[in-house]
């Protein structure tokens, strides 16, 4: 074999090891630290609930092998991104046009657009009939038991009543879109743990049809504890079509402006960019 040969032979190894590289750890519960993101400020947190709607677009290309939490990343996968959500979470995705349902695993974070709420495979877009643009209304629901019971198997700690250190069974849930493979974390699951936390964080890929229930886009400021505050804030926004609105807090009332309606997402992103452009903090666009 010619020198020219074995250097082409060399290369052509190096880059399929390349496409291959070898798992960055085991998978890891994550938080992370706030994170900037196309101009807008993200804020990785822990919730005791999280029910939101907005706007959900479709990982096209996603970068590395792996996931922020150290999953493999499989487009065929029930998997999605959050800006906000601990990873691994399970949520429940709803197709607010078309009412197709879906619980969805949320491995990754992103998405890097300003004003959307989540981002999926390309098999739950499919499954969720996404349209050809990819862009569509979503509600998004945590599943605070099952989600929950997950993490304390990666070294969280249980933080719910519904979901104790000694309800975690061994059949932890699979990767993405494997319904019966094994995961890491089982190596990382409690001696003795009972079998009720972890049954419920399976994902079956079944979708559920409910009622459409489409509307108009918002641009939103939430989290106001005072309605002057909110007041104020809509004093700022003069020329845009802005109202002060109440908003449940869990135990107590809070106060949104909200900025619109708007029926195009286009429209919504051009006033979403006005706001973020006038340094508020905290913009999102939501479904009413």
């Amino acid at each position: 074999m010619t020198n020219r040969a074995i250097l082409g032979l060399c290369a052509a190894l190096a880059g399929c090891m390349a496409k291959s590289p070898p798992p960055p750890g085991p998978v890891a519960y994550t938080v992370g630290q706030p994170y900037q993101a196309g101009g807008e400020w993200r804020y990785p947190r822990e919730f005791t609930s999280y029910d939101v709607t907005g706007l959900a677009v479709v990982i096209k290309d996603h970068h590395g092998a792996y996931t922020a939490d150290n999953e493999p990343y499989d487009p065929d996968g029930l998997a999605a991104a959050s800006p906000v959500l601990p990873l691994p979470s399970i949520v429940t995705v709803t197709n607010l046009v078309n009412g197709y349902s879906l619980r969805v695993r949320v491995n990754e974070r992103g998405p890097d657009v300003p004003g959307r709420v989540l981002a999926v495979t390309p098999r739950v877009a499919r499954l969720l009939g996404f349209p050809p643009g990819g862009v569509v209304e979503v509600e998004v629901r945590l599943d605070t038991a099952a989600s929950s019971a997950l993490q304390s198997t990666l070294g969280a700690g249980p933080r719910l009543a519904a979901a104790p250190v000694a309800g975690i069974t061994a059949q932890t849930l699979p990767p993405p879109g494997q319904g019966g493979a094994a995961s890491p974390a089982q190596q990382l699951l409690p001696a003795g743990a009972a079998a009720t936390g972890m049954a419920s964080a399976r994902l079956d890929g079944q979708v559920t049809v409910l009622p459409p229930a489409p509307g108009p886009l918002w641009v939103q400021v939430a989290g106001f504890g005072q309605e002057a505050d909110a007041a104020r804030l809509m004093a700022r926004l003069y020329g845009l079509p802005a109202r002060v609105v109440p908003l449940s807090g869990g135990d107590r009332l809070l106060w949104a402006v909200n900025i619109g309606p708007y029926r195009s997402v286009a429209a919504a992103d051009q006033a979403l960019r006005r706001v973020l452009d006038m340094g508020i903090a905290g913009p999102e666009i939501v479904v009413r």
